[in-house]
């Protein structure tokens, strides 16, 4: 299975992984290792080998014949389908087909008869080239379309940097990306695009963002040191295509292009096999279901006219006239439309869909898988919370700042503030002064932004107060002492020192150092009962899965350090012991202000809401909680195991409705288990999952026979976007692999607009249903005729031409107009379509359209038929077996009921005034079929009138013959409301089971 085959592929390349950091010879084993080729090598053993590679690089022609071997370092671009079989898919797919076989049929059946007869009817003729047109038009149409639609990207453009520094004979050279080769020794600093998947031997500060690949907004260090186990995980390893933030690091090429980790995920991704859409299997069921019912009629009266001692031939005729009859000619465009019209409509809502079909998928999700960072959040780090004074308070996290603010007239917060401003690094780019701070963009990590803007929001300009107190030095943060210290010129009040030295750090390493704390603007000593307090305070955030940080500061006596003193940094020549604790500032990615609404509209219709995340368990399951993932009152094992006081392995996991899954756990679960952690618990998030493990959990849920959509914007959702039933990827931070797996994409990244997909999506389905129901009806009056022209014997009441007329002319428009009908109240309270059962042509719609309504209109037209025949002489009983004479030219002396003599000519006027009164009668009966159709369930009353348009009645006949159908009319409708208020007082009953399509 494709999941086993994933794991085994993690697990080969962890096994590859391990063995970098502590030997690199071993990826690069002789007789190809560039190791034996530098010139700087005296070929001792491999220590020797490598220590002079990290000195002079490789040479330039053992990185030639590297080059050669390996080939460029690039990703190959995914399998694309030609345009030409895109368009013969437009041509000749599904519902197409159908009509293709009705058009070959019609010439077949004109060949016949011009090779029988002399002067043959032109009727198939016309019938077999209209069909064409119609499957041409079409078929051009929605081509058009999906080709406008696919030309959003060219998907790995970005990906691969352009330059990339290197060193080679013992020289640093700048070349092309793509001619990086393994065993280069490459440098790279902030700004810088990681050129190949590297093993870092030196670093400096260097910290790169991984979001694109974990999903973590947080920039991870980057050291020489082995740190874990899981490649993704370990400091010493950057990949390919991820971004150094700041810093500086050398690195040697452990492997380049397609076999880099992103090249990888890029070929699993492209490597998929992706499944057909659900509306393409309900046009297939409900061909099958038009072509069965076609074939049964067509052979049935095939082998009654022979009984009824037809000729063969006009028997074959016949068969193919009742076959042509029932195929629906105008609604393939129709379909295509209705698709079209709701991509438009959802375009204009940050929808853009890729393929049409995919408009309908998102209407029958039943599972949504979603990412976090940038989905359900907003993708920049954000302070939430400070303690200070012995008290925490909370910040604003809201995209517009409408949200709860603090008591900002403690001294206490103006020496917090003072110290996350001058203890950062980061600064707001140039010639943004007119950009709403938050939005501003910002050089620094995701932390120091965040406090950046916090500080600038709360207290004004940070560069004035960075101006009036300059930095003198600084230590840099590192993971060893983590924290970071800066020491400044104080400009303060008198009271002060000359130099004020300002740290932020790991809070419980910050603490360490401090004797003091401050409260209320004055200095206490840090005794029990404060370091509780501090404690208290630190888990409570922590455990908000805020990311938290301590501050303190100090004023250095003038005495010890007057102006002009040289500070050290590397031998420290300062105090950093025994300082002043200030308080404690978290910070978070909050949630999205439009999620929890879009979160609980999922839930009441009846949808699945799964988070899946590279980002922590504990962060992971405090934003499922703020944005209604894991709903108020819900716990998991380890809430209960905490309530009741008892270790987690005692608790039930049935009793957990939600439930925390870690990848590591996931790692080693078998797929009956995570089967089971899918069926028994509502409210599920993944966390520290891996791309295959992405994919894993979409599989698990197809299993469930869920219909899945997957949202993600990294390279790590790729795999999963593409396996899903449907890819929703993010139009602005969205990957352009990301992008080119979707189906769809989110132009405003934003999980609220899949709300309104999913709606539109039911909608499409709904209206879908509604469109055939109507194109359906008018199937019976068309086909009824030719059949009692057979069976009776009578004249033909209606011709090829007119039904042409009703197809492809007066019913086109209305069935397109219900393409823009309303949705019905209840359409965001249902359940999802179960696509096993709930079909899109499905028996009862058959009954309702065939049997029913059908029934009526055809008795409508024969009524008007009947009436005009009689009106000239014609009564019904004269007219059963008259056919042969009344078509034979040659007669002109056939009497009527009341003796009067008609020419050939005289009676094929009538039969046409027949013809035509038929048709007026059909579109008469169609306007109550439109009505009708409008709802399923509600009223039409209370649906309102909404689109109702249609075409032209001909005016070819007497005025008085239009009313004839107008009783039928009234009847269809009285009758169907009768039924749906009856669906509305006893849901459930005979009636919903019987005729609710």
């Amino acid at each position: 299975m494709l999941s086993d085959f994933l794991c085994l592929k993690l697990a080969e390349s962890s096994a590859v992984f391990k063995t970098i950091p502590r030997t690199f010879n071993h990826t690069l084993q002789p007789p190809t290792s560039p190791l034996s080729s530098c010139k700087c090598a005296p070929g001792h053993a491999g220590k020797i080998k490598e220590n002079n590679l990290r000195v002079c690089g490789l040479t330039s022609a053992k990185a030639a014949e590297i080059l050669a071997r390996d080939g460029p370092n690039a990703l190959t671009p995914p399998p694309t389908t030609p345009e030409w079989v895109k368009f013969c898919k437009q041509m000749f797919g599904g519902f197409s087909m159908l009509l293709w076989t009705g058009a070959i049929l019609c010439f077949l059946a004109y060949g016949i008869q011009a090779a029988m007869e002399d002067e043959p009817a032109n009727d198939n003729l016309y019938l077999g080239v209209v069909l064409s047109a119609v499957v041409i038009i079409t078929g051009c149409f929605s081509y058009y379309q999906e080709a406008k639609s696919s030309k959003i990207m060219d998907s790995f453009k970005n990906l691969v940097p352009q330059q990339a520094l290197v060193v080679r004979d013992g020289e640093k050279k700048s070349i092309n990306a793509e001619e990086v080769v393994v065993g280069d020794l490459v440098e790279v600093k902030g700004g810088d695009r990681i050129p190949a998947d590297l093993r870092i031997i030196s670093a400096h500060g260097c910290k790169v963002d991984n979001s694109s690949l974990t999903g973590e907004s947080e920039p991870q260090t980057r050291t020489p040191d082995f740190s874990n186990e899981n490649p993704l995980e370990t400091r010493n390893i950057a990949f390919f295509s991820t971004n150094c933030v700041e810093g500086t690091a050398r690195g040697i090429v452990i492997s380049t292009g397609d076999r880099t980790v992103m090249g990888r995920i890029a070929t699993l991704a492209s490597g998929l096999e992706v499944g057909r859409t659900p509306i393409s299997i309900e046009i297939e069921h409900f061909i099958h279901i038009i072509t069965g019912v076609a074939v049964f009629l067509g052979v049935s009266f095939f082998i009654l006219s022979l009984i009824l001692g037809y000729t063969w031939l006009e028997a074959v005729i016949f068969l193919i006239g009742i076959i042509v009859a029932n195929v629906p000619e105008g609604l393939l465009a129709t379909v295509t439309v209705c698709l079209t019209l709701t991509a438009k409509r959802m375009a204009k809502k940050n929808c853009l869909v890729k393929n049409l079909e995919a408009v309908e998928t998102l209407g029958s999700t039943s599972t949504i898988c979603s990412d976090k960072t940038g989905t359900l959040t907003q993708n920049r780090m954000t302070v939430a919370h400070m303690w200070f004074d012995n008290q925490i308070h909370e910040a604003d996290t809201t995209e517009n700042q409408s949200g709860a603010s603090f008591d900002r007239s403690s001294a206490t917060w103006a020496a917090l503030a003072r110290i996350a401003g001058l203890c950062n690094r980061a600064v707001f780019l140039a010639e943004q002064s007119n950009v709403p701070i938050l939005k501003r963009d910002v050089a620094g990590d995701a932390s120091e932004s965040a406090l950046l803007k916090c500080i600038e929001l709360c207290c004004g300009s940070v560069q004035e107060m960075r101006e009036k107190n300059p930095k003198i030095a600084e230590i840099p943060f590192n993971s060893t002492n983590k924290y970071q210290l800066s020491i400044h010129k104080n400009s303060a009040a008198e009271a002060e020192t000359k130099h004020l030295l300002v740290m932020k750090g790991a809070p419980e390493r910050i603490l360490d150092r401090c004797s003091t704390i401050m409260i209320q603007g004055k200095e206490q000593p840090l005794d029990d009962e404060m370091k509780d307090a501090f404690q208290n305070a630190y888990l409570e955030l922590g455990g908000l899965g805020e990311r938290v940080l301590g501050f303190c500061h100090f004023n250095l006596p003038d005495d010890q350090f007057p102006e002009g003193f040289a500070f050290d940094t590397d031998e420290v020549n300062f105090p950093t012991e025994k300082l002043c604790f200030i308080g404690l500032m978290s910070m978070i990615d909050p949630p999205r202000a439009a999620v929890p609404d879009a979160v609980g509209k999922c839930r009441s219709a009846g949808i699945k809401v799964i988070m899946v995340t590279g980002d922590h368990p504990i962060t992971a399951k405090a934003i499922a909680k703020g944005v209604g993932i894991i709903s108020e009152g819900n716990e998991t094992v380890e809430d209960i195991a905490a309530r009741l006081n008892i270790p987690i392995n005692e608790v039930n996991p049935r009793d957990a409705k939600a439930c925390v899954v870690h990848g590591g756990d996931l790692k080693d679960l078998t797929s009956e288990q995570l089967d089971d952690i899918l069926k028994y618990h509502t409210e599920i998030v993944f966390a520290r999952t891996s791309p295959q493990q992405k994919l894993i959990i979409v599989e698990g849920c197809q299993r469930q026979g869920a219909i899945v959509a997957v949202t993600g914007d990294g390279v790590n959702d790729s795999p999963a976007l593409k396996k899903a039933d449907i890819g929703v990827a993010m139009g602005i931070a969205g990957s352009d692999v990301s992008k080119q797996a979707a189906d769809m994409i989110l132009l405003d990244d934003n999980f609220a607009s899949i709300v309104t997909g999913v709606e539109e999506g039911r909608l499409i389905f709904d209206n879908l249903k509604k469109s055939i129901a109507y194109t359906l009806t008018s199937n019976i009056p068309e086909i009824t005729p030719f059949l009692l022209f057979i069976i009776a014997n009578i004249p033909l009441p209606l011709g090829t031409v007119t039904i042409l007329c009703i197809d492809l002319g007066t019913d086109m428009v209305p069935a397109i107009s219900l393409a823009y009908e309303a949705a019905e109240s209840d359409i965001m309270k249902r359940q999802p379509r179960n696509p096993k059962t709930d079909k899109l042509v499905n028996e009862r719609l058959i009954s309702i359209a065939y049997g029913q309504i059908g029934m009526i209109q055809a008795l409508a037209g024969f009524f008007t038929y009947f009436v005009i025949l009689a009106e000239n002489g014609f009564l019904p009983s004269t007219l059963v077996g008259i056919r042969v004479s009344w078509d034979n030219k040659y007669i002109n002396d056939l009497e009527d009921s009341y003796g009067q003599q008609w020419t050939y000519e005289q009676r094929k006027i009538v039969e046409f005034t027949c013809h035509t009164a038929f048709f007026v009668s059909i579109v008469i009966v169609q306007w109550a079929d439109l009505i009708i159709c409008k709802t399923r369930r509600n009223s039409v009353f209370q649906q309102g009138p909404g689109s109702v348009s249609h075409l032209f009645l001909c005016m070819f006949s007497r005025p008085n013959w239009w009313f004839c159908a107008f009783p039928y009319s009234l009847l269809i409708f009285i009758y169907d409301e009768i039924r749906k208020l009856i669906l509305r007082r006893s849901p459930g009953g005979w009636v919903e089971r019987e005729t609710y399509y």
